[in-house]
């Protein structure tokens, strides 16, 4: 029989699970402990992975789908650095992933969704030092936004926008918002965060928050307030300004 050291995680951006194949024998038996080291080392202590040894008949992969149906639709990865790479770039949020955990929670038009998008990214910058997503904030005529967002949801105009449902099922391949957040770095304290702002903001209408966001010496306030195109409300602001949004 062969013995097989599986290491297991997800791709976002595939949709599905992915996994490193190991042989065990008693050469490399200490080595893969370096393995899972070198993986929590580079892409956080937290990040998600599981374990498993296998015994099938074979090396092959087909051999361990085979004996347990659990591992089938897995994409095995050729190398670690690849592997790594992959959960990397997928424990990086953009402002869409929290926009789109938003409409789950709450009933926006495109105005308000906004508003929460940047609200999201201001009270956790202020609370974290540190950015909840991989996006600029600009400063446009109706206040902060997100351009991957803006453009997006801009469609909908003053409508309520469609909810983006999450399946109810217990698929392992459906990746719903939520797990995405709680997928990317520091996801625990981003998701409390998140929702925290929700409770806060969420039942504001998008016309409150237009009041919120736009007082006097507010970060949009002192950004050109929509005046400059492409103006971006930079991080310093925000952490010395946000105070004025309460």
């Amino acid at each position: 029989m062969i013995t097989h050291y599986i290491i297991m995680s997800s791709s976002y951006s595939k949709g599905k699970r992915i996994a490193l194949d190991y042989i065990v024998n008693d050469e490399n038996y200490t080595k893969l402990k370096e393995v899972i080291y070198k993986i929590t080392k580079e892409c956080g202590k937290d990040v998600s992975i599981s374990t498993h040894f296998v015994q099938s008949d074979s090396k092959s992969w087909s051999s361990i789908v085979e004996k347990d149906h659990f591992f089938k639709d897995v994409e095995v990865i050729d190398t670690i650095e690849n592997f790594i790479k992959m959960i990397k770039e997928d424990r990086i949020l953009i402002g869409l992933d929290v926009a789109k955990y938003i409409l789950v929670k709450v009933k926006c038009t495109h105005l308000k969704l906004e508003k929460l998008v940047y609200l999201c990214f201001a009270e956790y910058l202020c609370q974290y030092d540190d950015e909840l997503y991989d996006d600029c904030i600009y400063a446009y005529k109706y206040g902060p936004i997100v351009k991957s967002v803006y453009e997006k949801y801009k469609g909908y105009g003053y409508k309520e926008i469609e909810k983006e449902e999450e399946i109810d099922t217990t698929d392992i391949y459906e990746m719903p918002s939520r797990s995405r957040i709680l997928f990317a770095k520091d996801g625990i304290k981003k998701i409390k965060s998140i929702d925290n702002t929700i409770k806060k903001y969420g039942n504001l209408s998008a016309g409150e928050l237009v009041d919120v966001t736009h007082k006097k010496n507010t970060p949009w306030d002192l950004s050109g307030r929509g005046k400059f195109t492409d103006k971006i409300i930079t991080n310093e602001i925000i952490k010395k300004y946000h105070c004025f949004e309460h």
